[in-house]
């Protein structure tokens, strides 16, 4: 097994904004290639692993970190050679101005924010891409409207703990999915591992995954918004401290036995965990929630600075940590 730094450098390297994880998911298989049962891909593009539990009566446990990533979409081509672009999930233009960006083609590119006015806020329309095409077809030979773009790969450490990439949101999450299962060894509990697709356009993955599958209960994993620099200290979140279990979000509240039993699952693994209250978004688990008839669920948190834009940061320990959380509630469930 590859270390945990090696194995999110490899994932968050992967192309894969909204609606175009496959390559992602191809890496996921490869991946766990020999430690699960079966791999499918739905309609939707969930990659959709099931491990089979020893226990015919045992509990049927979805994991759910979703494969895509935020972008950029081509919606118009000037005559000058310049893309106009919209977002693809919730763009942070306040960190994206002269940000190198990447075409799935593999066509480079630089989103630039023209003037605006004084005490006005930059929006869409100011925004334009530069990928030095001479006029408008010479830029229509290199890309196409509909074309895709994300933030260029980056990925490095910060310090001896932490780790900064564009996509930790949330291929860090898919990094330790991956690391459980690999780990999990038998286990009387089915899990249902979903590497989800279009979460950051309305957790529309973890809907259809969890209406196909039919678990007894859900969990998502996700990052979470720190509260641990300066003038921010919502949520009370900070980088280091160990996992953290979502009480709730503006998408859902957790089932509290299964708040409890994530953290009593921590307290028996020996690592820090922190409870986790976010006054915004939302992740799987409001999916899940709200499929067929309904279902507990919960969601683990990696604590991440600067969520949704081109150089998120996470601490390794959280993501160990994460990883010896999920085993041991996976492990000591009845």
């Amino acid at each position: 097994m590859k270390p945990m730094f090696d194995l999110i450098k490899e994932l968050v390297n992967v192309y894969g904004p909204s609606g175009h994880e496959s390559a992602v998911a191809d890496k996921v298989e490869e991946l766990l290639s020999g430690k699960v049962d079966s791999f499918r891909t739905d309609a939707l593009g969930n990659l959709i692993c099931e491990k089979k539990g020893t226990n015919p009566k045992g509990k049927r446990v979805m994991l759910s970190a979703h494969m895509d990533h935020i972008g950029f979409v081509v919606v118009a081509v000037e005559k000058e050679g310049f893309l106009r672009v919209m977002p693809v999930g919730g763009i942070n233009l306040a960190v994206s101005k002269t940000r190198h960006i990447t075409f799935g083609n593999g066509i480079q590119g630089v989103l630039v924010q023209q003037p605006v006015r004084e005490g006005e806020n930059p929006v869409m329309k100011h925004m334009f891409v530069d990928i030095g095409a001479q006029d408008e077809a010479e830029a229509l030979s290199m890309v196409s409207l509909g074309d895709t773009a994300v933030y260029s790969n980056d990925c490095f450490r910060l310090g001896k703990h932490r780790v900064a990439a564009p996509a930790m949101d949330d291929r860090v999450a898919c990094a330790l999915l991956v690391a459980v299962i690999q780990e999990l060894g038998e286990c009387e509990n089915t899990v249902i591992a979903v590497f989800s697709a279009q979460e950051e356009v309305g957790c529309r993955g973890a809907k259809t995954a969890a209406f196909s599958t039919e678990p007894d209960m859900g969990i998502a994993l996700d990052v979470t918004s720190h509260g641990d620099t300066p003038e921010n200290k919502l949520p009370a979140v900070k980088l280091g401290e160990g996992a953290a279990v979502k009480i709730m979000d503006q998408g859902s509240i957790s089932h509290p036995g299964l708040v409890k039993a994530l953290l009593a699952a921590g307290q028996r693994a020996g690592v820090k965990t922190q409870r986790e209250v976010l006054p915004f978004g939302g992740t799987d688990a409001m999916a899940m929630q709200q499929t067929k008839g309904g279902m507990p669920v919960g969601t683990v948190s990696i604590p991440c600075r600067y969520v949704h834009s081109a150089c998120e940061v996470i601490d390794l320990r959280d993501v160990e940590g994460a990883k010896a959380l999920v085993l041991e509630y996976l492990r000591s469930l009845v």
